[in-house]
């Protein structure tokens, strides 16, 4: 009994063994076949990946799991028969039908979507690489990836789409040593006169001098007139004369104020016929200073030395000659802004003094009682309407002092000065510059004896350009002019030019004036009338020099007797120019 009982012992011993081996190996598989499952993926794997490969994968034939329950053989030969078929379902139910609800649908934990990047998904062509194992399962994923890029459309250029292949670059094109084109060392060199230079606007316009910091243009003139009245008399004599003019014209190249000079000298001297020593000379520099943005500053000095003009008011006697008189300027102003209002404050001082005049037998006859300083101050104020224009209201202050307080014919000729005007000032550009006025002017002398001198004052200073090429101007003034003749007061001057200056050609220019002027007597009906009226031509032999003339014509009427007189002049002669 021991022993069959020790027999039955060591048998029980050994089916607990062999069933502990055996729970052992289970346990084991379950455990390892997890990891045996993930082999061939990359990568992490999501759960629901996972669950949704684990619901939705098809049985495969001929793999088992050592759990699953055995298959009939009917099942096998169904299974079978559906492998050579197409797949089939061996379970009802195992996949879902096409019209049942989604996941999202039904609200199932697992979603049913399935992406091209999805890695169970049964569209996947590496379907059936993850259902072979080891290096057959990488081959056939590396045959799927192909295939998928070689499904994807190319990526073509919009502008190579006539096209199916795009064109490589050759081996070389990325040399640019190789690609580049080497140039000639022995290149012609193009001509001067061939080069591409700016046309000038005026060919024969001056260069110019440069002086410091200025620019001048000088212009030298010299010719021969003949003229039918040499001295401007009533007994008319003719005379050939040579005549010289130089003139300088300076302009300053600052960047802030300016200013502009302007010089001449004239010597006229005869050649043959009536006897003639003219000289005139003058000077006029302007400054501009530029204080503020709204106030500005300006002074003028000038000089004029000339020979008294024939029609002079002061009546000497036939046998004197005309004497030489000097004229000395200066001005100072200061112009305010304040919004669309101008307002100016200007002083003037003006120096006349006469030479002696040299008698016709020998001797001279002085002219002191004639020299006098006008002083006077004028107070302008004006609205801007627009850029173009600006009207304005001046009121002048002024003072006349002879330096002979009481003249040899017992008269006090100091006067006092009260003028006023209103007027406009005109700016359009290169179009049109200047301004008109027109007021009344009064001087009362210091002796009750001498008849006051007043009158309408006119002035105007326009500069007006219809074209390119041609220039308009007009001067008008009115100038209080003293007497030393007994009982007379003296005489209001009324003046007005107008000139015309046309380039026909480019060397070739056309210069014309017209002139009147109207002198009233004070206290009396006499009067004199000048009329004179000029043309002249230049030709431009090159820029600095060319030919130049021109007539003159002159006359005077007078209702006072002896005074009327008729010139005409013409001149010839050679203009030079830098």
């Amino acid at each position: 009994m021991s022993l069959i009982g020790s027999v039955h012992s060591n048998a029980a011993r050994r089916r607990q063994a062999r069933a502990i081996l055996l729970a052992a190996g289970g346990a084991a598989w379950l455990v390892a076949w997890p990891a045996l499952a993930q082999q061939g993926l990359r990568g992490e794997v999501a759960e629901d990946v996972v669950n949704r490969d684990l619901l939705n994968r098809p049985k495969l034939v001929g793999r088992r799991s050592p759990l699953d329950p055995p298959i009939s053989a009917e099942a096998r030969a169904q299974a079978a028969e559906a492998a050579r078929a197409g797949y089939v379902p061996i379970s009802q139910g195992a996949v879902p039908d096409e019209d049942a609800e989604t996941p999202e649908e039904t609200g199932t934990l697992f979603p049913a979507a399935r992406t091209e990047d999805d890695t169970f998904s049964e569209s996947a062509p590496a379907d059936a690489a993850r259902a072979a194992p080891g290096k057959a399962r990488r081959a056939a994923e590396e045959k799927a990836a192909n295939a998928r890029s070689a499904a994807k459309p190319a990526v073509v250029d919009e502008e190579d789409q006539t096209t199916g292949t795009v064109r490589q670059a050759s081996v070389d094109s990325d040399d640019e040593e190789r690609n580049k084109r080497i140039e000639t060392d022995n290149a012609r060199t193009e001509a001067i006169e061939g080069l591409d230079t700016k046309a000038e606007e005026n060919p024969y316009a001056p260069i110019g001098l440069r002086l410091g910091t200025f620019n001048v243009l000088p212009t030298l003139e010299t010719g021969v007139t003949w003229t039918s009245n040499a001295n401007y008399s009533t007994t008319p004599k003719a005379a050939f004369l040579s005549e010289t003019t130089l003139r300088l014209n300076a302009v300053s190249d600052w960047s802030r104020h300016s200013a502009i000079i302007n010089a001449f000298g004239t010597y006229r001297r005869t050649i043959s016929g009536e006897e003639v020593n003219d000289p005139s000379a003058g000077i006029d520099a302007t400054f501009n200073l530029d204080i503020k943005e709204d106030l500005r500053g300006t002074a003028r000095l000038g000089y004029a030395l000339k020979r008294e003009s024939a029609d002079s008011p002061v009546v000497l006697p036939v046998t004197v000659s005309r004497p030489l008189s000097q004229t000395l300027t200066g001005s100072l102003g200061i112009e305010k802004d304040v919004g669309k209002f101008r307002f100016a404050v200007t002083g003037d001082v003006e120096r006349i003094a006469y030479g002696d005049a040299e008698l016709g037998g020998g001797g001279v006859l002085s002219q002191r009682e004639r020299n006098a300083t006008l002083f006077t101050g004028t107070l302008r104020a004006g609205y801007e309407i627009s850029p173009a224009i600006t009207p304005f209201a001046e009121i002048e202050l002024g003072r006349r002092v002879y330096d002979v307080k009481i003249d040899s014919n017992g008269y006090a000729r100091s006067a006092d000065r009260l003028a006023a005007r209103i007027g406009t000032e005109l700016s359009l550009g290169e179009k049109l510059q200047g301004e008109l006025s027109a007021g009344w002017i009064n001087e009362s002398f210091d002796d009750a004896l001498l008849n006051d001198i007043s009158g309408l004052s006119a002035n105007a200073e326009l500069n007006w350009s219809p074209e390119r090429g041609t220039t308009v101007g007009l001067n008008a003034s009115t100038t209080v002019e003293g007497s030393t003749t007994a009982g007379e007061s003296g005489s209001l001057l009324y003046s007005g030019n107008l000139t015309l200056a046309r380039e026909i050609r480019a060397n070739l220019t056309l210069n014309t004036s017209v002139g009147a002027a109207f002198r009233d007597y004070a206290g009396s009906s006499d009067n004199d009338l000048t009329f004179n009226a000029e043309a002249g031509l230049t030709w431009w032999l090159n820029r600095y020099a060319g030919l130049t003339g021109r007539y003159r014509y002159e006359q005077l009427t007078s209702s006072l007797p002896n005074r009327d007189t008729t010139t005409n002049s013409v001149y010839l002669g050679l203009k030079l120019q830098r």
